[in-house]
């Protein structure tokens, strides 16, 4: 029974007021703009010296490793990325709305019934060991985000050194499809293992994404054409931000967006749950269809 609302969910700018890497910048002294500009000079600089691609959405994972080992990062490791989810600066009701929205469905009797439950999952360009340090990772399934592995510096300790595993936005899409089969959940599936659609763990139609803008289009294209819903999160007073989801609500990428703010009675709150539960209905219609076709009449004696 594929009775699994997922909702999914970018970090940056759409549950963290700002980056996450906010609180390691400041820890560390380091200019935050100054930071990212040398970040989105590498692609050039790399083609131009060595006529080599890189990806412009993971290459940040490398100038980290730098810093580590210049210095400026002295002693990050993995231990201490998880400590820095702790100090990350949450949209208001969050995360709070996790816990709402599960409890709006395992709470009522009529969805109980027949299992249907919602479960949170993030995907993330951004760094998945401070994710799973931050609030929301109690109420979460699942993440997927980059991570580095580990190595001892010149004195013993362990630090940051290379990168084990990327996710960019385009390769979102994937985890998605990961989320759809069953990928972690499942012992033996895997991205590429063929799955029949009525198998398959959570149902794109069963799918919430939710994001901030349009480096996520491919992931919002890919749960629009499966028949999942997908809402934009712009913050409070950006104009400019606005007019962005705006647009791509007229292109048709997204359903819905509203201000960055899930406390309870906003428009993201209310969007959110009203579109659980039009799930949640839609599921428990489909079952109770499906189990009064699989019962017969009690056989009764012949006259």
């Amino acid at each position: 029974m594929a009775n699994i609302i997922a909702v999914v969910w970018d970090f940056d700018k759409t549950l963290v007021n700002g980056y996450m890497q906010d609180p390691i910048f400041k820890a560390y002294k380091v200019d935050a703009k100054k930071f990212w500009d040398e970040v989105n000079a590498l692609p050039d600089k790399y083609m131009k010296e060595q006529k080599v691609r890189v990806n412009p959405d993971t290459i940040y994972l490398n100038q980290f490793i730098r810093y580590t080992h210049e210095g400026k990062f002295k002693g990050l490791n993995n231990a201490a990325l998880h400590e820095y989810g702790k100090k990350l600066n949450f949209y208001d009701g969050v995360p709070d709305i996790f816990e709402k929205t599960k409890d709006l469905i395992s709470n009522d009797p009529k969805y109980k019934e027949y299992d249907i439950k919602v479960e949170h999952y993030i995907i993330s360009t951004g760094i998945a060991e401070v994710i799973k340090g931050s609030s929301v990772m109690p109420s979460v399934k699942d993440v997927w985000g980059c991570e580095f592995i580990e190595d001892n510096d010149s004195e013993g300790n362990p630090v940051i050194s290379e990168i084990g595993y990327t996710i960019d936005n385009t390769s979102k899409t994937r985890a998605l499809f990961e989320i759809n089969k069953g990928v972690r959940q499942r012992d033996g599936v895997n991205v590429n293992t063929k799955v029949s659609e009525e198998f398959r763990r959570v149902h794109f139609k069963n799918m919430i994404y939710i994001a901030d803008g349009p480096s996520d289009i491919p992931a919002f294209s890919v749960v629009n054409k499966n028949g999942g819903a997908t809402f934009a999160i712009y913050p409070k007073a950006n104009m400019e931000a606005l007019h962005q989801v705006e647009q791509m609500r007229m292109d048709g990428r997204i359903n819905m967006y509203a201000e960055a703010d899930y406390s309870e009675g906003t428009t993201a709150f209310l969007w959110l749950t009203n579109k659980i539960l039009e799930f949640a209905d839609r599921i428990r219609e489909n079952e109770k269809s499906r189990i009064s076709h699989l019962i017969t009449n009690t056989p009764k004696h012949l006259i």
